[in-house]
């Protein structure tokens, strides 16, 4: 759980801990984490909430002529990095964006999860858990920084040194984390080559996004330390699995799991089950969000683990949701098809809506798929009601825009400027000629 800080207690700590300069966080519409940097002078000025920002520089908020914006502080947030400098110390703060008419704004993307979060403590539910995969690759950087196509080593799952070179970097990676207070259950080295995988433990949704957030820029930073570069992208090479962002959800009433049920021969509540198929039945129309860019679907193909196809199990991987075996408090969902390059405030926010629409609506929960869809023809899927996610980028925003319930967790703010975003990087690789078409067709056309 977060630590609980008063504005007192930070200002305090800034002091004690020789804390030069804040970072004020927040994340843009399609995921990029921004920051107002500030000098210590100023922290109590942010910690009223009177700082204020350009949002018409930022992607997806406003327009020049509206372009003041308020960050107001989550206390909550605060943390120190832990890497030295000169200079004195930093610290960092995740902020929510406001209207100058101290209303929130629509655009933000914390906010929208917020939003959907509301509706479900409406609906008797205090808590959505939330517990995340987020892999990524590690490439070798060259002199001035960039990244090559050079992985740092040819390991393979599970793999140690001296298969895995990036195992010290992971480790300075996971110590990192856990001098900012993460808990972190897991890392190892994943499928591909120069893959890998840091597991830290759940926590509510809002906490979950930012600490993906605050993940994303630690594994960067110390990777560029050890002479690598870290990227999240979802598919970097063709030939081997792609990165991946596996969500576990669960809802509680107060303490107690709601999606757990001990008499059910699955051990899976009614409200598990409606969730469920509220998940399944959205999926096509959320992917837009959950597998955002161009990229994304060349990782959501047969063959490389990765799912491409609607259906659930408790007992194998190839379906789009698999019900890991723990039970009692562990009782959740597991969501396999988002990846890293996600907002994950927003990815969050749809999941949750789909399932809460399920709920709502009661709505049935398909058989679930114990044979590997991988294996089966076309007919085979179509007679078990078995149906693919998009294929495209073009495709998945197509089902976002005919889906009014996602539609109405996004706002038509958000999804307005993500949509205008998307077709634009859609119409740009559309348009591109890409390498392979040059092999395939110089010599011989």
């Amino acid at each position: 759980m977060p630590k609980k800080f008063t504005k007192e207690d930070i200002l305090k700590i800034a002091e004690q801990e020789n804390v030069q300069y804040i970072r004020l966080q927040f994340t843009d519409l399609l995921g990029t984490i921004k920051n107002v940097e500030i000098p210590r002078s100023q922290l109590q000025k942010a910690l009223d909430n009177k700082m204020m920002f350009d949002g018409s520089s930022i992607e997806g908020f406003v327009r020049i002529e509206e372009s003041d914006m308020y960050l107001f502080p989550d206390l909550d947030t605060w943390f120190i990095y832990p890497w030295d400098n000169d200079l004195g110390k930093v610290a960092g703060l995740t902020c929510d964006i406001y209207n100058p008419d101290g209303t929130p704004f629509e655009g933000d993307p914390r906010g929208i999860l917020k939003k959907v979060l509301k509706e479900a403590q409406e609906m008797g539910f205090t808590d959505l858990n939330v517990g995340t995969e987020p892999e990524f690759f590690l490439f070798k950087a060259d002199e001035n920084g960039e990244p090559t196509m050079n992985l740092n080593d040819k390991g393979g799952y599970f793999d140690l040194a001296p298969l895995d070179l990036g195992e010290n970097c992971r480790r300075d990676i996971v110590l990192t984390l856990d001098k900012m207070g993460f808990e972190v259950e897991a890392s190892h080295h994943e499928v591909a080559p120069g893959q890998h995988e840091i597991d830290f433990k759940y926590a509510d949704a809002v906490t979950t996004a930012d600490n993906i957030q605050i993940f994303k820029l630690v594994v960067k930073n110390i990777a560029r330390n050890y002479g690598l570069h870290a990227t999240f992208m979802p598919k970097p090479l063709f030939g081997v699995s792609g990165s991946g962002m596996h969500c576990h959800l669960s809802l509680f009433k107060d303490h107690v799991n709601v999606f757990f049920d001990e008499k059910d021969e699955l051990g899976l509540s009614e409200t598990a089950r409606y969730f469920l198929a509220g998940i399944l039945k959205h999926a096509r129309a959320f992917t837009a969000i959950t597998n955002p860019t161009v990229n994304s679907y060349k990782r959501l193909v047969p063959g490389y683990e990765a799912p491409c196809y609607v259906a659930w199990s408790a007992k194998n991987r190839s379906p789009l949701v698999r019900i890991p075996a723990s039970r009692g408090l562990s009782t959740r969902v597991e969501l396999r098809s988002p990846d890293p390059s996600a907002n994950p405030y927003l990815a969050l926010a749809v999941m949750l809506k789909a399932g809460l629409d399920g709920i709502k609506n009661k709505l049935e929960l398909p058989s679930q798929v114990d044979r590997n869809i991988y294996i089966m023809d076309e007919a085979e899927r179509r007679d078990a009601g078995i149906e693919s996610l998009p294929a495209s980028l073009v495709e998945a925003l197509e089902e976002l825009k005919n889906n009014p319930v996602i539609i109405d967790a996004l706002g038509e703010h958000a999804l307005s400027h993500f949509i205008e975003a998307k077709e634009i990087e859609w119409d740009m690789f559309r348009t591109h000629v890409h390498e392979w078409e040059r092999e395939q067709y110089m010599s011989l056309y």
